[in-house]
């Protein structure tokens, strides 16, 4: 019996320019592009979240000011 997870496969159709942002994520991230969407994907929850408990979810300045938020539709 192995111990391996069961995996999902997924085709998914990118633009030449995302497939190119997902490569280098992964370069930048010392990981490959599934580790890049698996990630995405976890910071998306934490959007949507924050978003259905009223709160805001973006980038930070170190005094903690909001200079960037995400918003969800």
């Amino acid at each position: 019996m192995s111990s391996t997870k069961e995996m999902v496969h997924l085709n998914l159709d990118l633009s030449p320019e995302l497939y190119e942002k997902l490569e280098e994520s992964a370069k930048k991230i010392g990981g490959n592009k599934s580790d890049v969407l698996r990630q995405a994907i976890a910071l998306m929850q934490v959007a949507i979240v924050a978003k259905e408990q009223g709160e805001k979810f973006g980038i930070a300045e170190p005094e903690q000011t909001l200079s960037t938020e995400i918003t969800i539709p």
